[in-house]
């Protein structure tokens, strides 16, 4: 089975989910990094260097990253049914019968 192995309550049952790793680029990433690194300083006033910072980072997203995803998606997707919808009262024209 794909996915990713979940621990649960019971000891005799696995949980396997699929999870769509978060990705991001490079750029997008080493700022993340400074980001995470200013807010351990400012806030913990601990001083960490990029490779914990990255592995924190990666903690996250794959921690609590993908109930971000999920309520974005559901967000979107409540949207777009308002959107669709409307559709009828933005596009139709009146009909004469």
């Amino acid at each position: 089975m794909n996915g990713t192995a979940i621990e649960s309550e019971n000891p005799d049952q696995t949980i396997h989910v699929n999870v769509m790793p978060i990705d991001f680029p490079d750029e997008t990433k080493k700022e993340l990094v400074s980001a995470i690194k200013r807010y351990f300083l400012n806030e913990r006033d601990e001083e960490i260097g990029d490779l914990a910072a990255a592995f924190f980072l990666d903690f996250v997203l794959e921690t609590i990253g993908p109930s971000i995803y999920n309520q974005a998606i559901r967000d979107a997707q409540g949207r777009l049914q308002v959107i669709v919808a409307d559709l009828d009262l933005n596009l139709c024209k009146p009909e004469a019968i």
